[in-house]
């Protein structure tokens, strides 16, 4: 066991893994639209999947796979398409915060890199998609969270108001039910609108997300929010899964079982997500 820790403590051992991963992907991906990929922890080791969804074609779409989340950046937008990450309880808590951290360009983004300097005297937040809190498990997934390609122009009290108060929620689902699936991301029609910075980010409509528990009886749940100051309860911005890929023009969760997916999906019942009583 000690020569086994010894071999995946070796960093380059680890980026080797990673690669091939990436490769076995997309191999895999010649065959179906939806992907799941392995990711990497802090500890070095490979432990959880990511559900992805569908492959998106009516769009610009880079993949990039970073320790905690996947992102699909949209280099027209210069936001993401999605970013989605398994959230489990143990990665609800940890040892390395935001302070001191700084948002920081993608390196790996093909072509323009949006820098934080393009949301300076916007009006708008820099807004995390994976949120900063989920990732105190792991100081690179920390560090990461802070990356330009997952963060979109926010509505200031959007960020720490609503927005904020659904991340909250989707730790305590995570620490009730061991592990959820989300997939979160701006809402951008006609991929039209104000643009802020040098480098033309799209200030986004609105933001969506989708929660899944996939446990012994699945269940599914999404969010619509405007991108505006408007402060209501959870409920008032809960919908169907369908609803959100109508909106969004995204297939969700499409590699689980076409019956499981189509039933949980259509509707909801935001009282089986309730967790106040």
């Amino acid at each position: 066991m000690k020569g086994s820790q010894q071999v995946w403590q070796n960093k380059q051992t680890r980026k080797l893994v990673k690669i091939l991963f990436k490769q076995i992907d997309k191999e895999l991906n010649k065959e179906s639209n939806s992907k799941r990929i392995e990711v990497e922890r802090g500890t070095g080791s490979i432990s959880k999947r990511v559900l992805l969804p569908a492959k998106i074609t009516q769009k610009p779409e880079q993949l990039m796979y970073k320790t905690a989340y996947v992102v699909s950046y949209n280099s027209d937008t210069k936001t993401p398409n999605y970013v989605a990450w398994l959230l489990t309880s143990s990665h609800t808590n940890g040892k390395y915060k935001r302070n001191g951290n700084a948002f920081q360009p993608d390196l790996e983004v093909k072509g323009t890199q949006v820098t934080t300097f393009d949301y300076v005297r916007s009006g708008y937040d820099r807004g995390h998609m994976c949120p900063s809190a989920d990732n105190k498990w792991s100081e690179k997934a920390q560090q990461e969270s802070f990356l330009m390609t997952n963060i979109c122009p926010q509505a200031p009290k959007l960020n720490s108001g609503d927005w904020s108060e659904l991340e909250q929620m989707c730790r305590s689902w995570a620490r009730k039910w061991g592990e959820i699936h989300i997939v979160c991301g701006p809402i951008n029609p006609q991929e039209k609108g104000r643009r802020i910075g040098s480098n033309k980010v799209l200030v986004p409509k609105g933001f969506f997300k989708v929660v899944l528990y996939n446990g012994s009886s699945p269940k599914a749940i999404g969010f619509i929010y405007p991108n505006d100051d408007t402060d209501k309860p959870l409920k008032a911005y809960a919908t169907s899964v369908d609803e959100v890929e109508r909106i969004t023009g995204i297939n969700f969760f499409a590699s689980l079982n076409d019956q499981i997916e189509n039933e949980i999906e259509k509707t909801y019942n935001f009282y089986d997500w309730d967790i106040s009583n």
